[in-house]
């Protein structure tokens, strides 16, 4: 029972219908979880239906809890080793990202409760509900996973922005500290300038009056052109590799399970499984099988005596390397 439980819950890993309708009914649930707080911001909604939200929000969480619940109970039926031990395993599984944020969404409502008020710093972080929809988000898992490898490239791209930042607003607050005693009151408020500026959003709020200043913001905005793109560049750059690993991978199994020529059931469900676990749309899945098979009949001919598939020597080892052998092919 644990273990289906698990198959239930781990989103988009499953191929039962049960599955599906759960990973569905989830997905909405957090959806209507969001819209929710958006409609309760607004008072005259929230006066006319106000018994309706709460309910829902008593609904939602018990859901929710019953869900985190049995997440915590059926970790251990994980193929990651960490969650293996059934003490251990289970609080590493509670410390993990998207349990913790699980566990977030669903305390504002016991807090509310045991304290008797209505929190309401507590109660809008009922919006980190939107991030639990990273669960069933195959690009969004994607796009963790390139912040996790590109990660120290980037902060070392964000922490040189930072120090740049702040010798930018450290020079303009001494040349125009004398000339604008509010705007640049201090260098923490020539800090605003300084964001707004290299950030290229120029809001002109505040604006360099001496000859300094403006030098030191022509100098800042052209510098900063380069500087601000450079971490989006590097993600982006990091995303177009991550996705190009993901078809390779699909590839690489789709060239090991064509060695025979046939597809047989177990390994039909090994590549629509890779499909679904690398986020592969049918078209791409397709497309790369197509390519496969296109490798597959230049590696290969008909023996004219027994009427079997000859694998040929790979182009890239033309002498064949005593690695030819005969294949059945359906």
């Amino acid at each position: 029972m644990r273990e289906r439980i698990f198959l239930l819950l781990d989103a988009g890993h499953s191929e039962e219908p049960l599955a599906r309708i759960v990973d569905i009914v989830l997905i909405s649930l957090i959806s209507l979880n969001v819209v929710a707080v958006i409609f309760e911001s607004m008072p005259e909604v929230y006066a006319h239906y106000g018994p309706w939200f709460d309910w829902f929000e008593i609904f939602s969480v018990s859901i929710f809890t019953v869900e985190y619940l049995l997440r915590v109970w059926s970790a251990v039926e994980s193929r990651n080793p960490r969650y293996k031990s059934p003490v251990k395993g289970r609080i590493r599984f509670m410390l993990s990202p998207l349990a913790l944020i699980d566990l977030i969404v669903i305390l504002p409502f016991y807090l509310s409760s045991l304290f008797g008020a209505d929190l309401r710093m507590l109660r809008a972080l009922r919006l980190l509900r939107a991030f639990r929809l990273t669960r069933y988000a195959n690009s969004m898992n994607l796009l963790l996973q390139v912040l996790r490898d590109e990660g120290p490239i980037i902060s070392a791209a964000l922490f040189v922005l930072l120090m740049m930042i702040s010798v930018a607003a450290s020079i303009t607050y001494l040349a125009e500290h004398a000339a604008q005693p509010e705007a640049f009151a201090s260098i923490p408020h020539a800090l605003w300038w300084a964001v707004v500026t290299m950030t290229t959003i120029g809001y002109g709020d505040v604006v360099p009056q001496t000859l300094i200043g403006r030098i030191c913001a022509s100098v800042i905005g052209i510098i900063s052109v380069g500087m601000v793109a450079l971490p989006a560049g590097i993600l982006a750059s990091g995303f177009n590799e991550a996705l190009h690993q993901r078809r390779r991978r699909y590839e690489q199994l789709v060239d090991n399970v064509l060695e025979d020529g046939v597809i047989d059931a177990d390994e039909h469900h090994q590549l629509h499984q890779l499909q679904e676990e690398l986020g592969l749309s049918q078209h791409e899945a397709a497309a790369i099988l197509k390519a496969g098979y296109r490798k597959m009949s230049h590696l290969t001919e008909i023996c004219d005596q027994c009427g079997k598939v000859i694998l040929l020597p790979s182009p890239d080892d033309p002498e064949g390397g005593g690695t030819t052998r005969l294949s059945k092919f359906g």
